[in-house]
């Protein structure tokens, strides 16, 4: 199956993603290799805003069902969320596994004020802003965290599904990903947002987080293929099983 998907290359400097990224057409695509049957439950108010010319290619929606999809299909006891910001992200995780218990991280403003939480974070925001939307909606299943995931330890038990979608930095990209691997059950998803190889010499921090994930990937953390869904910006890795 593998063989009809297909495989686009990226620049020199990324090898390892060369080798291991896989780019497909559509989620569809993305279900045919995991052999899911079950749609993304689209519960993303906001998948259709324009808000910067990134997002015109429908980029959101790409995201959406991608992420949708894994949570959906997988359905995981215990999934985490790295970069909570308005919460938008975690009501389509929570609606679309209900049985999950959703760990949700955010560095506190004051961290980020300081320069504690690295330079490349999407939204400083206000303890009352952070995760306003699965509040909004009653969502019982969210764990709110309020932490710097530099000091942070995830010991919440088992992990089946990691969105990592905190700072953008290199390093923290990085650690994120490793301490997430050490508590992942065996099969389980880690994914990452604004992972798109082919946009890293465009916009500096998707740059920043595939240099991440490439270094992963030479140091052997991380194995196996990376699924791209073409105009999305979320890479998905399944942690091997053994």
């Amino acid at each position: 199956m593998l063989m009809e998907l297909k495989h686009r290359f990226f620049p020199l400097e990324y090898r390892s993603l060369d080798r291991q990224v896989i780019e497909l057409n559509s989620v569809t695509e993305l279900m045919k290799v995991f052999g899911w049957k079950q749609d993304a439950l689209m519960a993303r108010p906001d998948i259709h805003d324009f808000q910067y010319v990134e997002d015109v290619n429908q980029r959101r929606v790409r995201d959406a069902e991608t992420l949708g999809a894994v949570m959906r299909n997988t359905q995981p006891e215990v999934a985490l969320e790295i970069g909570t910001s308005n919460g938008m992200g975690t009501v389509l995780m929570a609606v679309n596994a209900p049985a999950a218990t959703l760990y949700t991280v955010n560095i506190p403003p004051e961290e980020v004020a300081s320069g504690a939480g690295g330079s490349l974070t999407t939204n400083a925001l206000s303890v009352d802003e952070i995760g306003k939307a699965y509040r909004d909606r009653g969502l019982t299943s969210v764990v709110q965290i309020l932490a710097n995931t530099a000091t942070w330890e995830p010991d919440i038990g088992p992990i089946d599904v990691a969105f990592i979608d905190g700072c953008h930095d290199t390093d923290f990209v990085i650690r994120d990903t490793l301490k997430v691997l050490a508590h992942m059950r065996p099969g389980g998803f880690i994914l990452w947002h604004d992972f798109n190889p082919a946009l890293a010499k465009k916009f500096h921090w998707i740059a920043s987080v595939c240099d991440g994930v490439e270094r992963l990937c030479r140091k052997g953390a991380v194995q196996g293929r990376i699924f791209h869904l073409r105009d999305s910006w979320i890479g998905v890795y399944r942690v091997p099983e053994q």
